[in-house]
């Protein structure tokens, strides 16, 4: 059985990317060094990354090529991918099926990789396992937040935390699955 993760970089006021989608102030960090929970080891242990369209393009835009040609990709669109950028899989059968098929997997962990969008959705239906944050020490000053309002709430639980290099903190939630999501949207 998977284990499903989140990985992710934050700023302190809490954006993923500025207004325009860039990462260029996350980007700054590349160098730094985070020992135990650098991202060569992290990657490792991830078989299948699970992305949204928007960080699909997002990664198209930034022209990089595909970084992930080590793991099966699975994009969630509901419109087809015209000339990809890598091998993936077009995933349209709805999250609560994602959830599902992600937890059969037994080759290796799967990484809910970019917006918090799907990854809300994922802790949603109890199938996030990890978030590891990783709290970079800029204010972007507005601009993409990790998880969108949507009045969905949910407790979770500080598994370990650590001061990194250049002022960053690494956080490892986990979720109580005896504190039961609160909100609107809650399954």
């Amino acid at each position: 059985m998977a284990r499903i993760r989140g990985y992710m970089g934050i700023s302190v006021d809490g954006c993923l990317a500025s207004a325009d989608g860039s990462i260029d102030w996350l980007r700054r960090y590349d160098g730094v060094d985070l020992g135990v929970h650098g991202y060569d080891r992290f990657i490792a242990d991830i078989r299948t990354v699970v992305m949204g369209r928007g960080t699909y393009e997002s990664l198209v835009a930034m022209g990089e090529g595909w970084p992930y040609a080590q793991q099966r990709a699975i994009i969630v669109t509901a419109r087809p991918i015209e000339d990809p950028i890598g091998p993936l899989e077009v995933w349209s059968d709805g999250v609560d099926a994602l959830a599902e098929t992600l937890r059969a997997l037994d080759d290796g962990d799967v990484w809910i990789v970019g917006g918090g969008q799907l990854q809300q959705a994922m802790i949603q239906r109890g199938a996030l396992d990890q978030l590891e944050l990783f709290i970079v020490p800029e204010l972007v000053g507005g601009g993409i937040q990790f998880f969108p309002p949507n009045g969905f709430a949910r407790s979770l639980r500080l598994a370990d935390a650590a001061p990194l290099a250049a002022g960053m903190v690494w956080l490892d939630y986990r979720f109580d699955e005896t504190t039961p999501p609160r909100g609107a949207d809650s399954p």
